[in-house]
């Protein structure tokens, strides 16, 4: 990427609270706790780090405390810089107060127009949180430029799952030219589609344009209001991402994702040696594992210590599990105590919860328990 062709990111932190539920009643989808030590938005800042992309804004809503401990200043992914780097842009209110804060993307980047404006960038790059992906943007932002293509949009091919159909966008193209032919919101279909990964690169005079339309218009949302009617008007192309890929859509997708973590050939995918996956580094000690511990197919943090039995579980950092305790296909996040003989599966504890000794707590696969922030059982 040279400096003529230079690309600002924006990362969406929270276009999708509403389907993940309790998960996101105090915090932004962006920073949902994944895989015992990271974060959802992890994943798309390491992607544009190890892609050569170093000015970075986060668009926030609300419920983005969390996410400004997380992120800070942008240190762990080498963004804490004196030009460029990361930047947090606040939400804004609309003038009229009518709708509050944004109602969708194009919307939302109204508030963050000036900041777009004054980059110097010449594509933009727009993202969401929700999609657990080792991206290596820079194909994408070649074929892009290559092209000459004025908006071009990600997609994988992948089936629809039941749980995330009402917050899907599918799409067609021409095979020959890769040019955009359709683009569906929350489709009734069936089978493998084309599933756009909500992964956009555009030129930045026209996101302008599109923007300060969008807001004479009072439009809202950038699928509807700004691609679905600039079909055939612009060079709209689109580009396949065949690694893995994993939306969370709900506590259903949240669970699996999880136990998909667990294969040894998806974890060499999604954190390969040449592009790492940077977090917040918190320095703890190794785990503690008691005389009666049995751990089989799990993932375990640091600082925790283990005296039961554990199988098929990510246990996050400073969790503490009683003798005698049984733990199957669960999620155990930051600080939680499980007392001594406790029986739970396909359970998923928010971080700092209780559950006191011999209590039993199980799920379902499809309808696994969840345990709110700071609870007592």
């Amino acid at each position: 990427m040279t400096r003529q062709n230079k690309v600002l990111g924006i990362v969406f932190s929270d276009m999708h609270d509403s389907v993940l539920g309790e998960l996101t009643e105090h915090r932004t989808t962006g920073s949902v706790p994944y895989g015992g030590r990271y974060r959802l938005i992890d994943f798309v800042l390491s992607s544009m780090v190890n892609s050569d992309i170093t000015d970075i804004g986060i668009i926030t809503k609300q419920n983005y405390q969390s996410l400004m401990d997380h992120v800070g200043a942008g240190r762990a992914w080498d963004l804490a810089r004196k030009r460029g780097g990361l930047t947090i842009l606040p939400p804004f209110a609309n003038n009229d107060g009518a709708h509050g804060i944004y109602r969708g993307r194009l919307e939302a980047l109204q508030g963050g127009l000036d900041y777009i404006r004054h980059n110097k960038a010449k594509y933009v790059l727009l993202c969401d949180c929700d999609v657990i992906a080792n991206m290596d943007l820079r194909d994408f932002i070649n074929e892009h430029i290559r092209s000459g293509a004025q908006i071009t949009m990600m997609y994988k091919r992948t089936e629809v799952r039941d749980e995330a159909r009402a917050d899907t966008t599918t799409i067609a193209f021409d095979p020959g030219t890769k040019k955009l032919t359709d683009a569906m919101v929350n489709p009734e279909v069936k089978g493998e589609q084309n599933v756009y990964m909500n992964v956009m690169i555009v030129e930045k005079t026209l996101l302008e344009r599109l923007v300060s339309e969008g807001k004479s218009h009072d439009y809202y949302s950038l699928v509807r209001h700004a691609i679905q009617p600039s079909i055939g008007v612009l060079d709209i192309r689109v580009y396949e991402f065949t690694g893995y890929t994993h939306k969370i859509c709900g506590m259903r997708s949240y669970l699996a994702a999880h136990m998909e973590l667990l294969d040894p050939a998806v974890r060499a995918e999604l954190f390969p040696a040449d592009k790492p996956v940077f977090t917040k580094v918190r320095d703890q000690v190794p785990v503690k594992y008691g005389l009666s511990a049995k751990v089989g197919n799990s993932l375990i943090a640091d600082g925790c210590i283990i005296n039961g039995e554990v199988e098929n579980c990510v246990i996050f950092r400073g969790v503490k599990i009683g003798k005698g305790a049984v733990l199957k296909n669960c999620i155990i996040m930051q600080n939680t105590y499980i007392g001594d003989n406790a029986h739970l599966e396909y359970v998923i504890t928010d971080k700092d919860v209780l559950i006191k000794d011999s209590r039993t707590l199980i799920g379902y696969e499809t309808y696994p328990t969840y345990i709110s922030k700071g609870s007592a059982i």
